[in-house]
């Protein structure tokens, strides 16, 4: 039997223009920008990296500059029936991070550059603001239009260094210069739209933009970037198919191990549920299920702010918050929950009209697995590589059900690692085990409470519910008799699952586990 020809998947382009001319894969989100420009003409679209803005910002650019061919059987061709042509100055500050003041300066000038050659002009003027200005009123002045103004990823030099108390103030200057003119320029300009992950309140942006919509929690456009469950059942059948084929599993089972892994974000409430749209293709391409959007790389700047904050890895899901702290200006963060939130690490589950809360937790597996990755470099310093295969071996261990095999290389790995300032507390190895057990891929917490206390942790596996108490220079059996006299495994009781119980005493002097007890 013959293989069905799939159209090309889109992974990493990012060019509305080559994704079409290419008859590759494209999500038809022309009906959001339709009603975003008949909405709004000064726009401020925050979503996580990776997740379609900057394909969102080329769409617009194509729709902008006239090319109704581009848009031949999308939504937006059946109702635009003038196809006006703008000129349209395009700016993308993803190139600007990691960037000295100096450099940062002269990368402006630079991007300034490229849209004066587009348009046959060219300055020697040195200040960006002003070169900027320029810039507008003459594309304006020269084709008799007003000027449409993209710019993607407004705060990527910003975000890079917002853990630097000395860098920040010096880099946030300059690109509040920068976009300085855009407020005077206001006559000239038909449409602004930006995007970015995060809110600097202290850039001109926000604090003199007064007609700038900020439509990232807006149920109108929650879709606007990434796929839909829908999308993805009614778009990517053969993809799916594919996958099942590819791995032995049916479709059902296939749709279910990408929910898991890849879905669950929600930018408003009520929302549909969203994909990481990065990861989905890239799992379509590679036929396999894994951690893509980690493999990218952990911003250095969420690590740093979690330590900043002092965020134990166990308190980064769950939660609540009000919707005033989704819009937390960076520069006054009070917690990390906003930057949390905008970068993607937590979203959305559900909203109490009476309270007026959201609820917030990790969105899917590849996310927490990935977070808690990054994260445990923090608890064996510089042996995280040799601990990511020490998870991998545990977690064959576990699911073998062999729990004193899985203790046992955990033990030996801890031997290896060096004096932690943080290893003469429980709560330590708590955070250590919890962030082990959610590489596992399995629901993990903490603190879990009963009618007649609290579990240290509790994990649930395939096979059995694991209630873990933890001691310090105790004895293993000492924690065994706490679960037994506490009577922990009745709140468990009507699980249907088989309950473990495991003791497990730490000594501060060998830095590991000194001995365990488990009962079945």
């Amino acid at each position: 039997m013959e293989k069905k020809q799939l159209r090309r998947l889109p992974v990493g382009i990012q060019t509305f223009e080559k994704i079409i001319e290419n008859d590759m894969l494209y999500i038809d989100k022309t009906e959001y920008i339709w009603n975003m420009i008949h909405t709004n003409n000064c726009v401020f679209l925050s979503r996580p990296r990776r997740f379609g803005k900057s394909l969102l910002v080329s769409t617009l650019q194509s729709y902008f500059e006239g090319k109704k061919e581009l848009f031949k059987g999308l939504f937006i061709d059946t109702v635009e029936k003038d196809w006006t042509e703008y000129p349209v100055l395009r700016f993308s500050m993803a190139s600007g991070k990691h960037m000295e003041k100096d450099q940062l300066q002269r990368y402006l000038l630079y991007i300034l550059e490229e849209n004066e050659s587009r348009f046959g002009l060219s300055s020697n003027v040195t200040d960006p603001n002003v070169r900027f200005s320029n810039l507008i009123r003459n594309v304006h002045k020269m084709t008799g239009k007003k000027v449409v103004i993209l710019i993607d990823e407004y705060d990527a030099p910003m975000l890079d260094v917002v853990h630097e108390d000395k860098t920040l103030p010096q880099l946030r200057n300059i690109m509040r210069n920068f976009y300085s003119p855009l407020k005077d320029s206001d006559p000239y300009i038909h449409f602004l739209f930006l995007t970015g992950i995060t809110k600097f309140s202290q850039v001109s942006i926000f604090s003199e933009l007064n007609n700038l919509a900020n439509i990232s929690m807006d149920p109108d456009f929650d879709a606007i970037c990434g796929i839909t469950r829908e999308e993805m059942l009614t778009q990517t059948q053969d993809y799916i198919e594919r996958l099942a084929g590819n791995n032995g599993w049916t479709y059902d089972k296939t749709i279910e191990v990408l929910t898991q892994q890849y879905d669950g974000y929600h930018f408003t409430w009520p929302s549909p549920d969203i994909f990481n749209p990065f990861s989905l293709l890239q799992a379509f391409n590679t036929k396999r299920v894994n951690n893509y959007w980690f493999s990218t790389g952990t911003p250095t700047y969420l690590i740093e702010m979690l330590r900043k904050f002092h965020v134990i890895p166990s308190k980064i899901g769950g939660g609540s918050a009000q919707a005033t702290a989704f819009d937390a200006p960076t520069e006054r963060m009070k917690s990390i929950l906003p930057l949390l939130y905008q970068s993607g690490y937590i979203t959305i589950k559900g909203y109490n009209p009476v309270s007026q809360n959201y609820t917030l937790d990790i969105p899917n597996n590849e996310i927490r697995a990935g977070l808690m990755e990054s994260l445990l470099p923090n608890y064996v310093d510089e042996y995280a590589d040799e601990g990511s295969s020490m998870v991998g071996d545990m977690y064959v261990a576990l699911y073998e059900d062999n729990i004193d095999e899985m203790l046992r290389l955990l033990q030996s790995y801890l031997l290896t690692v060096p004096y932690c300032n943080n290893a003469d507390s429980e709560g330590h190895y708590q955070q250590l085990l919890y962030v082990i057990f959610s590489l596992f891929g399995r629901y993990v917490d903490v603190e879990i409470h009963t009618s007649t206390g609290r579990v240290d942790i509790v994990m649930l596996a395939s096979k059995a519910i694991y209630l873990f108490e933890l001691k310090l220079n105790k004895s293993a059996q000492t924690a065994m008799d706490q679960i037994d006299l506490k009577d922990y495994s009745s709140k468990f009781a009507l699980s249907g699952r088989p309950i473990v119980k495991v003791g497990i005493n730490f000594d501060s002097s060998r830095h590991t586990i000194g001995d365990w007890e488990v009962k079945r």
